[in-house]
């Protein structure tokens, strides 16, 4: 696998190429590894770690007419055709303990069968205890498709958190890592208005899993990266250092 990742890591600079434009006006993520490539699908971005075989980020936009329905839940997890050099496999999975946690949800891209297939990709895919992946990680992913129906657009970034001090439990024949963590920022924008909040999930048995409601700009502390910096530097200093409580209470 290591030969194949450094395979993988030669055609970086034409793979980085390929990227589209953000989903959306908040624009993507900067910062991370070199160790980076960074795909772009109907339905969302990624930024995907072929050393710790799992995505950095994942982002995508969110509005009332993707929710509309076209397309059935594909259940096949499949690797990305021209990466199945350097990315986790279906099978890195299996009995692992660990669900395929989804970053950017299936039911987030249901309104097309591209979208959909594409969303089973194992680049859009971490390590996930099941409690945490069909509880509370779900529960959110639910109530951002109830306020975007109530007319909000969310931007929506999310992925793993490793600790730096610790050593990586892996799964698979292929070592994926699984993180000790999670995180999920949101940029909105409501009646108006603008705003955002971040949320940080344990991964780790014996932990609560109730997301910590937080700041983005503890989100950024913590992972290094940079969100929405599309955004005017007022804006983006304003939304990201303070959480409406109206809204996630």
């Amino acid at each position: 696998m290591q030969q194949l990742k450094g395979f993988c890591l030669i055609g970086l600079a034409l793979l980085c190429s390929l990227t589209a434009l953000a989903q959306g006006v908040a624009g993507l993520p900067k910062g991370g590894t070199k160790s980076l490539i960074r795909r772009s699908h109907v339905g969302y971005d990624v930024a995907y770690d072929t050393s710790k075989l799992c995505p950095v980020w994942v982002a995508w936009r969110l509005t009332a007419s993707r929710l509309t329905k076209e397309a059935e839940r594909n259940g096949s997890f499949k690797q990305e055709p021209d990466l199945k050099h350097c990315t986790a496999t279906h099978a890195d999975y299996t009995k692992s303990g660990y669900d395929r946690g989804h970053m950017c949800p299936a039911a987030d891209n249901a309104w097309s069968a591209t979208a959909m297939t594409e969303s089973f990709f194992t680049t859009n895919i971490c390590p996930q205890l099941p409690r945490l992946n069909r509880g509370t990680w779900k529960t959110l992913e639910e109530e951002m498709r109830r306020k975007t129906l109530d007319g909000d657009t969310l931007f929506i970034v999310c992925g793993p958190i490793f600790n730096p001090k610790a050593t990586h439990a892996k799964i698979g024949k292929n070592g994926v890592n699984v993180p000790e963590s999670f995180y999920k920022v949101v940029y909105y924008r409501h009646k108006g208005k603008s705003g955002a909040v971040g949320f940080i999930f344990s991964n780790l048995m014996g932990k609560s899993l109730e997301p910590r409601h937080v700041t983005v700009d503890l989100v950024e502390r913590v992972t290094g990266l940079d969100f929405f910096p599309n955004l005017p530097d007022d804006e983006e200093q304003r939304v990201e250092s303070q959480i409406d409580r109206q809204l996630w209470p």
